[in-house]
């Protein structure tokens, strides 16, 4: 593991080109290029903020209705595409594996390292629309320009344990592939299950269930970003939510790593 540790320590470089890379091949072929990064999820948060915020209604425990799905689609949007693309990580550059020798866990590194490249400037336009949106709704919350910077550290959290995943993920499609074509309805029943364009507070009964659906580590991140980017009452600044966030990344990162790591003989050889 020293020896491992240390030779994707050397390769940090080589990661660094291969996620900046990345982040400038995606969505080359389209006419409007980069701007599909950030018009893809914005357009994910008008559907949601229509069809569930202005006619479901869906808006108990809730102040602010359009910056809490537009949070929680952007950043539920990042989880979902990081373990996607580390999924298909090995797979999709089976001939890199096959030519070259390097620690083949920057694949899926790269992949969590090319989508904070590409999602600085979405979480700009998040910001914007979320404390504007205050404003419009006419609501009563304040803006806090303090805890924006909390952002930072509750994405690099959320990119910890999406690494986490991803590892885990990587390892077992490479061996059956079809994991991959069930990731998009696995994903889309989290969506759910997070709470990206509700309150499970509100909308979920029974009290176990409500329990482990706030506390499940996706959740987690989601009101951590809202903690920080908006002021709802229901999500108060609470830092034992930010250490539960901290354990989850930290323990699913380490387990992921090690379990990637386990097979790293076996990639592209099978």
């Amino acid at each position: 593991m020293k020896t491992y540790l240390r030779d994707v320590f050397k390769r940090r470089e080589f990661l660094t080109v291969l996620a900046s890379s990345k982040a400038q091949a995606e969505n080359q072929n389209s006419y409007l290029g980069q701007v599909w990064t950030i018009l893809t999820p914005l357009l994910n948060s008008l559907v949601y903020v229509l069809i569930f915020g202005i006619l479901l209604r869906t808006r108990a425990g809730m102040d602010n209705v359009i910056g809490y799905i537009v949070v929680g689609t952007f950043v539920y949007g990042f989880f979902s595409s990081t373990v996607t693309e580390s999924a298909r990580s090995i797979q999709s550059n089976i001939k890199l594996v096959q030519s070259l020798h390097f620690p083949r866990i920057l694949l899926p590194l790269s992949v969590v390292l090319k989508d904070l490249i590409v999602l600085a400037p979405g979480y700009v336009v998040m910001m914007i629309i979320a404390q504007t949106s205050i404003a419009t709704q006419q609501l009563d919350g304040e803006l806090h320009p303090e805890r924006w910077l909390l952002l930072i550290p509750a994405t690099l959290l959320l990119a910890l344990f999406s690494a986490g995943v991803g590892f885990i993920l990587a390892k077992f499609a490479s061996r059956v592939p079809d994991l991959i074509k069930l990731l998009p309805f696995i994903l889309r029943v989290g969506m759910y299950a997070s709470g990206v364009i509700f309150a499970i507070g509100h909308f979920v009964g029974h009290d176990l269930l409500r329990t482990i659906m706030e506390h499940q580590p996706v959740a987690v991140y989601l009101n951590l970003a809202r903690q920080a980017a908006l002021d709802e009452s229901a999500i108060p600044l609470d830092w034992s939510l930010w250490l539960e966030g901290a354990g989850w990344a930290v323990a699913v990162f380490i387990i992921g790593f090690i379990v990637f790591w386990r097979d790293e003989a076996r990639y592209g050889r099978e």
